[in-house]
């Protein structure tokens, strides 16, 4: 075969042979080696937090990041953002309040990359946390190199928490997104501005690609409403697709499955956390056939605006989202099979939703207003009071966070 990259040294091209899920594990390996490690006794009490992570990204680890600041905010918690990550260089530490805790939303394989960043110097006298989601009951070997450059993990959901404790046992604890400390803020924007009929009961499936687009599955959400509706009009599916514009196969296999569908539309543009939040607000249902979460920000937020949810009634969507305020949907079992190699582990499973069920649950919210509002209104009190924060409360009392 000819050499594609003729122009790489002979090392390069050898690592490139390596299997990914090779090469992914020693370089969690290497960065573990060279990471600088937290003191081995944290101190007993915490001046506040400082939180770390892709603070500037799209992205649910940056979203999460910016929730849990907020929400010390709030809570009059003594606080700081830092971006942390591979290749990211951290802001001042000496403006960090005096022995603040440091919570990284970096997760396990990539820390000890972005404790390169940071420098030893940023971890001296702090006590390190690592804030970490995983979307499968299983965890993969590349997350252990990292389990000895913190002194404990939160995590979003019991699910994650399941997965973890194996590896880190009675140092896990689960706090979920404080979501709603404070709720997501809309823009102004109304369905005029995203060019969204009036006279159309509207279903949004937003989703982000670089989170997986076999763990997100969009095209359960494309065969369910299919199945619900055929071509109506007055039926129109908005497939909100984050970051688009670097995964073309995948939005290529989209555009496949939506093609010939007059009713089904896609909007690729990157929108302002508020700007999201107003379109959701502006649908009339929001579906989310997902394989597996570890937390759901998409169907809380969701929630919190006051929209009735379809999901897959399996992983961490199951923990805030039931009967009583959502619309839970029936699945069976199928082992983790991800193309990008990410989301797998020997022996893992995740979810297929029912989408005949998927598709009735669709039906039932169109054909009736009063349901969808009864829902919605159900959905909002659920979030509100499951998501309020109380966990993270918990979680600085028991790193001695002071608070005002």
């Amino acid at each position: 075969m000819p050499n594609a990259s003729p122009g790489l040294h002979p090392l390069h091209r050898a690592w490139q042979a390596l299997p990914a899920r090779s090469r992914r594990l020693w370089l969690a390996r290497g960065s573990a080696w060279l990471a600088p490690r937290p003191d081995p006794v944290p101190p007993a009490r915490c001046g506040g937090v400082v939180v770390g992570g892709e603070i500037n990204r799209s992205s649910g680890l940056g979203e999460g990041a910016r929730i849990m600041a907020q929400a010390l905010g709030r809570l009059g918690v003594p606080h700081a953002a830092t971006t942390a990550g591979p290749g990211m260089r951290a802001g001042n530490a000496a403006a960090w309040p005096d022995r603040a805790a440091l919570v990284l939303h970096v997760n396990a394989p990539q820390l000890p990359a972005a404790l390169i960043g940071l420098g030893r110097a940023a971890l001296r006298g702090r006590r390190v946390v690592g804030y970490w989601a995983w979307e499968l009951p299983v965890v993969p070997d590349t997350w252990r190199p990292a389990l000895g450059h913190v002194h404990e993990a939160w995590v979003p959901s019991r699910f994650t928490a399941a997965a973890l404790e194996p590896l880190l046992p009675g140092r896990v604890r689960v706090v979920p997104h404080a979501v709603a400390l404070p709720p997501p803020l809309p823009s102004a924007l109304d369905r005029q501005a995203f060019g969204l009929p009036d006279d159309a009961v509207v279903v949004l499936c937003s989703f982000n690609l670089a989170s997986s687009f076999a763990r997100k599955n969009p095209l359960a959400a494309v065969a369910a409403f299919r199945q619900a509706f055929g071509n109506r009009a007055d039926r129109v599916l908005l497939l909100k697709v984050g970051h688009a514009e670097h995964y073309g196969a995948d939005l290529g296999l989209l555009r496949d499955a939506v093609a010939g569908a007059p009713n089904i539309r896609l909007e690729t543009r990157m929108l302002p956390d508020a700007d999201m939040h107003a379109l959701t607000r502006a649908c009339d249902v929001v579906l989310s056939l997902h394989r597996s979460e570890g937390f759901g920000l998409v169907p809380a937020q969701a929630m919190l605006l006051g929209r009735p949810v379809v999901a897959t009634d399996w992983s961490a969507t199951a923990e805030f989202l039931d009967q009583t305020c959502g619309m839970p949907i029936g699945y069976r079992l199928v082992p983790a099979r991800d193309p990008r190699g990410v989301f797998e582990a020997p022996g893992a499973l995740w979810a297929e939703a029912d989408i005949g069920q998927a598709a009735d649950a669709l039906r039932r919210l169109a054909d009736s207003p009063e349901r969808r509002a009864a829902l919605g209104a159900a959905a909002h009190a659920a979030a509100s009071s499951r998501l309020d924060g109380t966990a993270l409360r918990a979680a600085l009392d028991g790193i001695g966070a002071s608070r005002a």
